[in-house]
């Protein structure tokens, strides 16, 4: 991290300094931030005289001494708090009065790092991501007692050296870190409650929502030994909140060192770096297929209806399903068997299909069972969604569905944040696209798909479940009350 940070400023035009315990750890880095500048320069993305100039900026520290005269200087060490505040202590009798200290922490509170020391209003928080030169975003923290003008210096050096800054408040996991938490969390959820594999909420996730990564490879590419611990802090500085629980799968796979890519087994198993993803069932072959009635109460019902008649379907209106008759519901939040029950439908005959997300949109079709369901309801099912060549997933009976679950709970945390003055639902929305690489902001997900729609999952969920982890924000209760965009008001 600290080796990138170099790289950036040194480019941009910086005297950097470098200083490490260990010597030869500045040397090792100083080496290969040069070939590194050598390989831009091959691509053509540097000139030589770029190279040379910024070869000519890096600079080693012997002791901490040598950077007395350093108008910024930001720590990169490890994640420890006692660590942090014994080198700030040492620093703040080195360098200059105005000299601005940041700290790099990704977890760790900035006021506390800050107590104690005589000057603790030139302290921020400077969060950057791992790689530092392609990860153009970097979160500006101010402590309890930071300076205003400490903050504004930090958001205009980030933009001088090429980077999106973001304010936020000094509060565990800052924005990047705690919107995080619904992405990660909820799949592991999803799969302790037996409801889909690893590599099928992957796939769902991917294929329906857009995102680059399923959260169960994006787990094992950062690797356990970093995001479990994270999972813990963000936890635990929140007083045990429901929302950002941890889950007892990623807990037993750190102390087993199963931790992903870097151990070659996590989630999957890794042979010359490339997982083994099992591969996907076959679509069944039926000889005939039931009429379908449709349930009345169905998500995107006139949707659902062309669908059925684009695939060939035969399609019963009456008010209620035949004897024969596959029965379709499409829930939101409600599991299928509560539906089945509640619409006094013939559960051996129902089938879910999740329609939160319009089917045009989507790469990917989700449909789920219920405990009494029927294999050959269920393979019918199967065979008439994927008629058209679009992959189909059936997953087992489940509030919500994996894509309603895990984007109702990145909406959820993500308007919480809001609610918290965080930060501006403008920078919230930059700091994960950036920070996270999800295909849309999290707000932006609630507009996309409907606030209503997202805060009909949570409180059926909350119905379901019992569970207050699905309590809906204050944030998007309003908004979604009274249908306004989320991103019409910035706090």
């Amino acid at each position: 991290m600290g080796r990138g940070i170099a790289q950036i400023a040194a480019q941009a035009g910086s005297v950097v300094r470098l200083y490490d315990t260990q010597p030869a750890a500045v040397q090792k880095a100083i080496q290969e931030l040069g070939a590194q500048w050598d390989r831009l320069l091959e691509k053509g993305r540097m000139d030589a005289a770029a190279v040379a100039a910024a070869k000519e900026r890096l600079h080693p520290a012997s002791s901490l001494q040598d950077l007395a005269d350093c108008k910024l200087v930001v720590e990169a060490v490890v994640e420890r708090l006692d660590v942090k505040r014994s080198l700030f202590a040492e620093l703040e009798g080195i360098v200059g009065p105005d000299a601005v200290l940041a700290t790099n922490t990704s977890s760790l509170s900035v006021t506390a790092i800050a107590a104690g020391l005589k000057r603790p209003q030139r302290v921020a928080g400077y969060h950057f991501f791992n790689p530092v030169p392609l990860m153009k975003v970097v979160e500006v923290i101010a402590g309890l007692k930071t300076d205003p003008s400490v903050c504004e210096g930090l958001t205009e050096y980030a933009r001088q050296i090429g980077h999106t800054p973001v304010q936020a408040q000094d509060t565990p996991g800052f924005i990047v870190n705690h919107a995080g938490r619904g992405y990660n969390t909820e799949a592991l959820r999803i799969a302790g409650e037996g409801i889909a594999d690893f590599a099928t909420i992957d796939r769902i996730l991917r294929d329906q929502v857009g995102f680059k990564l399923g959260p169960f490879e994006l787990m094992d590419l950062t690797g356990l030994d970093v995001s479990h611990p994270v999972m813990e802090s963000v936890y635990r500085q929140y007083f045990d909140e429901p929302r950002y629980r941890p889950n007892v799968i990623t807990a037993q796979r750190l102390a087993g060192n199963v931790l992903g890519r870097k151990t070659g087994e996590g989630f999957y198993r890794y042979v010359d770096g490339k997982a083994q993803v099992p591969a996907e069932p076959p679509v069944p072959t039926v000889g005939e297929l039931p009429p379908v009635w449709v349930s009345t109460r169905a998500a995107r019902r006139p949707e659902l209806y062309q669908l059925l008649k684009d695939l060939g379907a035969k399609v019963e209106t009456g008010q209620s399903p035949s004897m024969n008759a596959l029965t379709i519901v499409a829930p939101l939040g409600f599991d299928v068997t509560t539906v089945a029950v509640v619409e006094r439908l013939d559960p051996a005959r129902t089938v879910g299909i999740d329609m939160l997300v319009e089917d045009g949109a989507t790469r990917r079709r989700v449909l789920a069972t219920n405990p009494a369901t029927r294999a050959d309801m269920r393979d019918a099912a199967h065979a008439l969604f994927a008629r058209d060549g679009k992959p189909v997933s059936v997953i087992r009976d489940s509030g919500g569905f994996v894509t309603q679950r895990v984007v109702a709970t990145i909406v959820n945390i993500a308007s919480d944040i809001c609610q918290q003055r965080i930060c501006t639902p403008k920078d919230l929305e930059t700091a994960v696209t950036l920070g996270l690489g999800y295909p849309l902001g999290p707000l932006a997900m609630g507009d996309r798909w409907g606030p209503t729609n997202v805060l009909e999952v949570l409180f059926n969920m909350q119905t379901v479940y019992g569970d207050p982890r699905y309590r809906p924000s204050p944030w998007l209760r309003r908004r979604g009350a009274i249908g306004l965009s989320l991103l019409q008001e910035e706090n």
